[in-house]
């Protein structure tokens, strides 16, 4: 009779409470732009309709205008953003599949990768809050220390975005993040010896990379019109040079993208006005359509989580 699969020894808990806990060697980030080595994806043959009007100002709009949603098309468009990665030389992971989990396509939501481990989080959509479990044990399968588990209320992975080294943006609306998980967070990254900038904005703009990403060192892509002033004059204080996305490509997730690293980014190929400003920059752009994920609420930087970057 074979035996039980050993039960992993990764820890669930590897923050030191006092600070000082020692960055990982082989996973993790310590910026947004850093040369990527290996995503995380959510699976896409689960993806489908799921209600989420009243978490989601894009999806609320989606349903109202009826738009058409097609899976296979879906499918293709999955396709061609892998077919980025693959060519950009990124190692592809994926959250197992659930068919529950309607939204488990966005990666980003269920956890975020630290320079000390990933954080696993507290979703807002009842439908939502088993993702937690697939990105568990995506973890712990893939040997990836835990560096701790939200307790404090709902916070997704969309708000917690690396600026640089040693600084990081926290985001919260009240609704999808609460401000008390955002503070729970960020007083641990801050016993880490790094600075924290917290944002408020209106649950209308979801989460703070809908309209902040790094996409370089000292370079990001900014929705001018929503990001909050002192958001902008934080950055502009770090002598982070701002790209602006206009408020009707951002409310379509054109400013949602993945830096790739070394001048690479990936763009939804709807976001034209960005990509051409960044390809006039000496980026190399990668677009797929994403139209079949943008409408349900979610763009190329939410459907991936970071697992490993070269660090700056």
């Amino acid at each position: 009779m074979p035996k039980d699969k050993p039960l992993s020894t990764t820890p669930l808990q590897a923050r030191r409470t006092d600070g000082g806990t020692p960055p990982l060697e082989n996973w993790g980030i310590d910026s947004e732009y850093g040369v990527l080595r290996d995503v995380l994806l959510g699976p896409v043959e689960t993806f489908g309709h799921m209600d989420n009007a009243a978490f989601s100002s894009i999806y609320r709009e989606s349903a109202q205008l009826g738009r058409s949603w097609d899976h296979q098309s879906a499918m293709r468009q999955y396709r061609e953003m892998c077919e980025a990665y693959t060519d950009a030389g990124v190692t592809i992971h994926t959250l197992p599949a659930d068919e529950h989990l309607k939204y488990g396509v966005y990666a980003r939501d269920s956890s975020f990768m630290t320079p000390w481990g990933a954080v696993i989080t507290q979703m807002a959509n009842p439908r939502r809050r088993g993702e937690y479990a697939a990105a568990l044990r995506f973890y712990l399968d893939a040997g990836i220390p835990v560096y701790d588990m939200v307790t404090a209320g709902n916070f997704e992975g969309g708000d917690f975005h690396i600026v640089e080294p040693g600084a990081v943006l926290i985001g919260y609306t009240g609704m999808r993040c609460e401000e008390v998980s955002a503070r729970q967070i960020g007083a641990w990254v801050e016993k880490e010896g790094w600075e924290v900038h917290y944002a408020y904005i209106d649950p209308f703009y979801v989460h703070i990379d809908l309209m902040v990403c790094m996409i370089a060192p000292k370079c990001a892509a900014v929705c001018l019109e929503t990001t909050p002033d002192h958001v902008i004059d934080w950055l502009k204080s770090r002598k982070v040079e701002l790209i602006p996305v206009g408020f009707r490509d951002t409310m379509a997730l054109g400013c949602n993208v993945m830096s790739l690293g070394e001048d690479r980014v990936l763009v939804p190929a709807d976001s034209k006005d960005l990509a051409t400003r960044l390809r006039a920059n000496g980026f190399k752009v990668y677009d797929p359509g994403m139209s079949m994920f943008t409408m349900m609420g979610g763009g190329i930087h939410c459907m991936a989580q970071s697992l490993r970057r070269d660090p700056h």
